[in-house]
């Protein structure tokens, strides 16, 4: 349709001069952030090329949906400043015909940074911070405090008070060991344990049983069954951003195996999902939002169109840090937002005005 030929044609240069902006304007705060670093370790000017060039494809990630807000906000804009709009409805094209390729293009868009995100965007970003780490001799501790894991479905449960990985000890260490009605039956102290080469060396163990309503310190053994490789006491650095979805899912299998917490794992893994509809929320805000204002309509269109994206991505933090506190599923933190901006964008454009 020629209609829809003419709106492409004043949408899709707008849009692709916005992504280089925004995709050149990310790059160059990540730059601008780090660059007193790589002055200190007096980094060359090709390898901080190099990180920036590996940043890229997550500066497209990020500015896509900003884009394409920006985009829609400003034709649309234009659309009704210069009353070429009201003709449009004038000759009974209803708002939602009239956008109709902006549909089909927002959800072909959300649907390929799915896959440009697992495909491209991980490896690249995980060189990235590789190569950033290794520039700025950056190391991660995997010491840890707290320690609980459970085996065998919960029947063994280790607790730790602390696991230092450069000896592979643990300190303050609790075995318990239930029965099948989950009542435990055995409580194994031990003061220190030490990795060896054939296996955990202990100093001063307890074991105490279960007799009588109480329990009873019988032995001190010298030898115990621990079947656990130091690798499950360490602190978890797993970053799921780093991670294709493939991999992701078979972390999160893995840590639930070993009793391990989850929930931000899962939180994170979802909003992967969700972050690709993202494209397509904007888009209806910005059509919902295009034709509300009398005067000042461009300026006013993309501030509304802004603040409303503005008001999604705070909603979905909110909603994200709720499910990794624990406070609502982590399935609902992450598309919680996503159907809720959704709903108001449909019912913003039956809304609209035309």
């Amino acid at each position: 349709m020629t209609l829809d030929r003419y709106f492409l044609k004043l949408l899709i240069p707008v849009f692709v001069s916005a992504l280089l902006f925004f995709v050149l304007l990310l790059a160059l705060i990540d730059l601008f952030a780090n660059l007193w670093r790589y002055l200190s370790y007096e980094v060359s000017f090709s390898q901080i090329m190099m990180v920036s060039m590996y940043y890229l494809p997550k500066c497209v990630s990020y500015a896509l949906p900003v884009s394409l807000l920006f985009a829609v906000a400003y034709v649309l804009g234009e659309l009704y400043a210069k009353n070429e709009f009201t003709v449009i409805c004038i000759s009974g094209i209803p708002l939602w015909r009239f956008v109709m390729p902006l549909f089909v293009l927002s959800l072909g868009l959300s649907i390929s940074s799915f896959f440009f995100e697992d495909r491209v965007v991980i490896p690249t970003l995980r060189q990235k911070n590789s190569l950033s780490r290794m520039l700025l001799r950056q190391t991660s501790s995997m010491n840890n405090s707290d320690v609980v894991v459970k085996k065998d479905g919960g029947k063994i449960i280790y607790i730790a008070d602390f696991y230092n990985d450069s000896d592979k000890s643990l300190q303050g260490l609790l075995i318990l060991t239930k029965n099948e009605e989950g009542k435990v039956e055995r409580i194994i102290r031990i003061r220190r344990a030490q990795w060896q080469e054939q296996g955990w060396s202990i100093e001063g163990a307890t074991e105490y049983v279960w007799e009588d309503g109480f329990y009873r310190g019988l032995t001190t053994p010298e030898q115990v069954d621990i079947q656990e490789e130091p690798e499950t006491f360490r602190r978890s650095s797993v970053d799921i951003e780093e991670l294709s979805v493939h991999d992701a899912r078979l972390v999160i299998q893995e840590l639930e195996k070993a009793g391990l917490s989850v929930r931000r794992f899962r939180a994170d893994y979802y909003r992967r999902y969700a972050f690709s509809v993202t494209t397509f929320i904007v888009t209806l805000l910005a059509i919902s939002l295009g034709g509300l204002f009398k005067k000042n309509i461009l300026l006013m269109s993309l501030l509304s169109s802004l603040i409303a994206a503005v008001i999604y991505y705070v909603a979905q933090m909110i909603s994200m840090l709720l499910a990794k506190t624990g406070y609502i599923p982590p399935l609902y933190g992450a598309w919680f937002p996503v159907f809720l901006f959704l709903i108001l964008g449909i019912m913003g454009i039956f809304y609209a005005k035309t």
